[in-house]
């Protein structure tokens, strides 16, 4: 089943008056750019955007054509719809427009916000079942938790994702020392 052009026209013209006047406009597809944190940035620059979703083997072509501005993918994958893949894009982009978080600067501090994973992260009680918060969290010196959490990481990405490592050029004479620091 292929989804038929004219209900896209005619929903983007009721929404906006004329094709034209449409924010970035794209569409959910394995063929597209996959999607990753720097486009997620780049989405949430744009004062608005329009997610098209295909059905089964998608959408009429002439909507690629005349009304889409990029296509756009989640994964190497295919799913049965676009709409979960827009939710994805939803969740990952309506979180960084200002106001949305608590706390702007969050993001920041997140998973691929630099291109490595995110440090691990501890609660209260210190203790529980005889397993311990980091001592370096409890200190209180800012500076060695802030050199622990890069450390961390690193550590992460070098072990679970060193493929994020690569494209950044790899270690750094300074992350190593800092890796050794915490003996990581």
């Amino acid at each position: 089943m292929v989804l038929a052009p004219g209900p896209f026209f005619a929903a983007v013209e009721a929404l906006y008056g004329d094709i034209a006047r449409r924010p970035r406009t794209v569409v959910l597809t394995p063929r597209g750019r996959r999607l990753d944190q720097r486009l997620v940035v780049e989405l949430a620059g744009e004062p608005g955007l329009l997610l098209l979703c295909g059905r089964y083997e998608g959408i009429d072509e002439r909507v690629r054509e005349h009304l889409v501005d990029g296509e756009l993918s989640i994964g190497d994958y295919v799913l049965g719809g676009g709409e979960v893949a827009a939710m994805v894009v939803l969740e990952a982009v309506g979180r960084l427009v200002p106001g949305v978080m608590g706390n702007d600067a969050s993001a920041d501090d997140e998973s691929f916000s630099d291109g490595l994973l995110e440090y691990p992260h501890y609660t209260r009680p210190a203790e529980l079942r005889g397993w311990s918060v980091p001592e370096v969290l409890r200190s209180g010196d800012h500076a060695r938790v802030a050199r622990w959490r890069r450390a961390q990481a690193l550590a992460r990405t070098r072990d679970r994702r060193p493929d994020l490592l690569e494209a950044r050029g790899g270690l750094s004479d300074d992350d190593r020392r800092l890796l050794a620091e915490f003996d990581l």
